[in-house]
Protein backbone atom coordinates (compact mmCIF):
# COMPACT_ATOMS: atom_id res chain seq x y z
CA UNK A 1 0.00 0.00 0.00
CA UNK A 2 1.30 3.43 -0.97
CA UNK A 3 2.05 5.68 2.03
CA UNK A 4 3.34 9.20 2.42
CA UNK A 5 4.79 11.40 5.14
CA UNK A 6 5.78 15.05 5.29
CA UNK A 7 8.46 16.35 7.66
CA UNK A 8 10.19 19.68 8.23
CA UNK A 9 13.91 19.87 8.88
CA UNK A 10 15.17 23.14 10.33
CA UNK A 11 18.87 23.53 9.65
CA UNK A 12 20.89 26.30 11.33
CA UNK A 13 23.38 28.02 9.05
CA UNK A 14 26.47 29.82 10.33
CA UNK A 15 26.85 31.72 7.07
CA UNK A 16 27.86 31.00 3.50
CA UNK A 17 28.89 27.41 2.86
CA UNK A 18 27.78 23.82 2.43
CA UNK A 19 25.91 21.95 5.15
CA UNK A 20 25.63 18.17 4.78
CA UNK A 21 22.27 16.91 6.03
CA UNK A 22 22.29 13.45 4.41
CA UNK A 23 22.08 11.69 7.79
CA UNK A 24 18.94 13.61 8.77
CA UNK A 25 17.16 12.58 5.56
CA UNK A 26 18.35 8.98 5.98
CA UNK A 27 16.84 8.95 9.51
CA UNK A 28 13.50 10.14 8.14
CA UNK A 29 13.50 7.41 5.48
CA UNK A 30 14.40 4.73 8.03
CA UNK A 31 11.67 5.95 10.38
CA UNK A 32 9.08 5.85 7.60
CA UNK A 33 9.92 2.18 6.97
CA UNK A 34 9.51 2.61 3.21
CA UNK A 35 11.18 -0.11 1.15
CA UNK A 36 10.63 1.51 -2.26
CA UNK A 37 9.66 5.07 -3.05
CA UNK A 38 10.80 8.64 -3.48
CA UNK A 39 12.11 11.32 -1.15
CA UNK A 40 11.39 14.82 -2.39
CA UNK A 41 13.14 17.70 -0.64
CA UNK A 42 12.03 21.32 -0.98
CA UNK A 43 13.91 24.29 0.47
CA UNK A 44 11.56 27.12 1.47
CA UNK A 45 13.99 29.95 0.76
CA UNK A 46 15.23 32.05 -2.18
CA UNK A 47 18.82 32.68 -1.11
CA UNK A 48 20.06 29.12 -0.50
CA UNK A 49 20.09 25.91 -2.56
CA UNK A 50 19.86 22.16 -2.33
CA UNK A 51 22.27 19.94 -4.18
CA UNK A 52 23.73 16.49 -4.30
CA UNK A 53 27.49 16.76 -4.40
CA UNK A 54 30.68 14.87 -3.68
CA UNK A 55 31.09 14.20 0.03
CA UNK A 56 34.67 12.83 0.00
CA UNK A 57 36.92 15.72 -1.03
CA UNK A 58 35.90 19.08 0.52
CA UNK A 59 37.96 20.85 -2.15
CA UNK A 60 35.08 20.18 -4.59
CA UNK A 61 32.77 22.34 -2.48
CA UNK A 62 35.44 25.02 -2.05
CA UNK A 63 35.96 25.06 -5.84
CA UNK A 64 32.20 25.49 -6.37
CA UNK A 65 32.20 28.41 -3.95
CA UNK A 66 35.18 30.02 -5.72
CA UNK A 67 33.48 29.57 -9.11
CA UNK A 68 30.24 31.18 -7.94
CA UNK A 69 32.19 34.02 -6.28
CA UNK A 70 33.73 34.71 -9.70
CA UNK A 71 30.51 34.66 -11.71
CA UNK A 72 28.32 36.35 -9.10
CA UNK A 73 30.43 38.45 -6.70
CA UNK A 74 28.99 40.15 -3.65
CA UNK A 75 28.55 43.89 -4.10
CA UNK A 76 28.45 43.78 -7.93
CA UNK A 77 27.32 47.23 -9.16
CA UNK A 78 24.95 45.48 -11.60
CA UNK A 79 22.50 44.70 -8.80
CA UNK A 80 19.89 47.17 -7.50
CA UNK A 81 18.31 44.79 -4.95
CA UNK A 82 20.64 45.32 -2.00
CA UNK A 83 18.21 45.99 0.87
CA UNK A 84 19.75 43.21 2.99
CA UNK A 85 23.35 43.91 2.06
CA UNK A 86 25.88 43.30 -0.74
CA UNK A 87 25.33 39.51 -0.64
CA UNK A 88 21.54 39.81 -1.06
CA UNK A 89 21.04 39.73 -4.84
CA UNK A 90 24.06 37.51 -5.52
CA UNK A 91 22.44 34.95 -3.17
CA UNK A 92 19.24 35.05 -5.24
CA UNK A 93 21.18 34.61 -8.49
CA UNK A 94 23.10 31.64 -7.03
CA UNK A 95 19.77 30.04 -6.08
CA UNK A 96 18.34 30.68 -9.55
CA UNK A 97 21.35 28.92 -11.10
CA UNK A 98 21.05 25.88 -8.83
CA UNK A 99 17.91 24.31 -7.29
CA UNK A 100 15.58 24.35 -4.29
CA UNK A 101 14.15 20.86 -4.97
CA UNK A 102 15.68 17.39 -5.05
CA UNK A 103 14.12 13.99 -5.71
CA UNK A 104 15.98 10.91 -4.51
CA UNK A 105 14.76 7.33 -5.06
CA UNK A 106 14.34 4.98 -2.12
CA UNK A 107 15.23 1.34 -2.71
CA UNK A 108 15.66 -1.42 -0.15
CA UNK A 109 14.68 1.04 2.59
CA UNK A 110 17.55 3.44 1.83
CA UNK A 111 18.22 6.52 -0.26
CA UNK A 112 19.72 5.63 -3.62
CA UNK A 113 22.83 7.81 -3.52
CA UNK A 114 26.14 7.14 -5.21
CA UNK A 115 29.22 6.18 -3.22
CA UNK A 116 30.53 9.75 -3.00
CA UNK A 117 27.22 11.62 -2.94
CA UNK A 118 25.86 13.68 -0.07
CA UNK A 119 22.83 15.95 0.28
CA UNK A 120 23.78 19.55 0.96
CA UNK A 121 22.08 22.77 1.81
CA UNK A 122 24.23 25.48 0.22
CA UNK A 123 23.83 28.73 2.11
CA UNK A 124 24.47 31.74 -0.14
CA UNK A 125 24.14 34.49 2.47
CA UNK A 126 27.15 35.50 4.58
CA UNK A 127 25.36 35.83 7.92
CA UNK A 128 23.57 33.14 10.00
CA UNK A 129 20.09 31.87 9.09
CA UNK A 130 17.77 29.02 9.98
CA UNK A 131 16.65 27.24 6.82
CA UNK A 132 13.63 24.96 6.48
CA UNK A 133 13.60 21.92 4.21
CA UNK A 134 10.30 20.08 3.69
CA UNK A 135 10.77 16.35 3.09
CA UNK A 136 7.95 14.47 1.35
CA UNK A 137 8.37 10.69 1.50
CA UNK A 138 6.22 8.56 -0.76
CA UNK A 139 6.37 4.80 -1.19
CA UNK A 140 5.55 1.39 0.16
Amino acid sequence: MLRQEVHELVIPMKGRGFYDFTAEVERLVAGAKLKTGLATLHLQHTSASLLIQENADPEVRRDLERFFARICPDGDALFRHTCEGPDDMPAHVRTALTAVNLSIPIQGGSLVLGTWQGIYLWEHRTHPHRRTVVAHLLGE
